[in-house]
């Protein structure tokens, strides 16, 4: 078979009402082009500028089949290895190279990284809270979600909370999720989002309070950076979700050695790529590790993290924001599996399966903009605009 080569990388940016989403083509000499994501928020100006050096220095000439090869020239040979930029990038590049090999070969993604071990993906809403904080609008939010066929869903209720929460918050977090149970009935997974906020000590203090709700997660608790607090926090509460914020199988080891997980979400746009997160998730599997990867961008990644779940044998659950969503954010793309009965069907290929609707992308171009996790509306999820 002739080898084909990459001419070229190109961006197409979608400004949304809280983040711009960075979509990646690997254009080839034969004329087959691979769609990946580089979304990294208030980071896509960085990850715009690195790609376009990236591709001079390393992946213009490239054979797209030998991803481990230009993987590691990409992750090694820059001598500054790994952060969160470079491996946005890196991550692209490499589920792009998928996309064209799936292409050539006619064959969805996930058959060529093992074939499928399931026949559907358990999938939880997130982004469905975008409303007042009080209990009569989380509880009416919370119904909505059921009523979409959805049985499992993931909530931050803790506000702006930084290190600690007054009691009045700490009140209200509680009366938040109290008001969610109500709404979702007995059988509903309910996730607790924390987003790293608290020190351990508080992480402690306010998500024991919610155990009577039975959440299936406690996810980042405390920051990601100190495994010796999560170890602390592990010592109280299970089980403990993370791992969005680690980029490579270097970084998750340290994680997975700590014993302080018990289900890992490496984000397919951060981690290093889809063969990387199956080098992730087999490490995971030797410590007897679910995996629930994290997936807040797209609906691009939403089909991407698909063809790696269906394809990972340790898969517990897949992360959906695109029902919650600006309704014209999924005309951009054909091809994405939607949700149906709690559940997304497995991808169809070839590749990715995923075209893009190039009419629409043009209406929202990117725009300056700005959010932040600890502004006291950040959960309805408009950004600053900075022009």
């Amino acid at each position: 078979m002739k080898h084909i080569r990459i001419t070229d990388v190109t961006t197409r940016i979608i400004g949304t009402a809280w983040r711009n989403l960075v979509i990646v083509k690997v254009h080839t000499d034969e004329g087959v082009v691979g769609l990946g994501e580089a979304t990294l928020q208030n980071r896509e100006e960085a990850v715009v500028a690195f790609l376009d050096a990236a591709k001079k220095r390393h992946i213009i000439g490239s054979d797209p089949f030998n991803i481990e090869d230009l993987w590691l020239r990409m992750y090694r040979n820059d001598s500054w290895r790994g952060g969160h930029i470079a491996n946005t990038v890196l991550s692209a590049v490499e589920i792009a190279c998928w996309d064209i090999i799936g292409k050539v070969l006619d064959q969805p993604v996930y058959r060529l990284l093992g074939g499928k071990c399931h026949d559907s993906l358990k999938a939880y809403a997130n982004g469905w809270y975008a409303v007042e904080r009080t209990p009569e609008t989380f509880h009416q939010a919370a119904k909505a979600v059921v009523a979409r066929g959805y049985k499992a869903l993931k909530v931050d209720p803790f506000g702006a909370g930084h290190y600690e929460l007054s009691p009045q918050e700490g009140k209200l977090s509680v009366s938040l999720i109290e008001a969610i149970r109500d709404a979702v009935g007995p059988d509903t997974e309910i996730f607790i989002e924390c987003h790293g906020r608290f020190s351990a000590a508080t992480a402690i203090e306010v998500c024991s309070e919610l155990k009577p709700f039975r959440p299936s997660w406690y996810e980042e608790p405390v920051p990601p950076e100190n495994l010796g607090e999560y170890q602390r926090v592990a010592q109280v509460l299970r089980p403990i979700a993370t791992g969005e914020r680690l980029g490579t199988r270097f970084e998750f080891w340290n994680l997975l050695t700590s014993k302080a997980v018990d289900i890992i979400q490496p984000d397919l746009l951060h981690c290093g790529g889809l063969l990387e997160a199956k080098h992730v998730a087999a490490m995971a599997d030797a410590n007897y590790l679910t995996v629930a990867p994290h997936n807040s961008n797209s609906p691009l990644c939403t089909a991407i993290t698909a063809h790696f779940c269906a394809c990972t044998p340790n898969f517990k659950i897949q992360e959906v924001f695109d029902d919650f969503q600006e309704p014209w954010l999924t005309e951009c793309f054909n091809g994405v599996p939607r949700m149906k009965d709690g559940v997304l069907p497995l991808p169809e290929g070839p590749g990715l399966g995923v075209t893009l609707n190039e009419d629409v992308i043009a209406e929202h171009p990117y725009r300056p903009m700005f959010i932040s996790l600890w502004d006291a509306s950040w959960h309805k999820r408009f950004a600053k605009d900075l022009t």
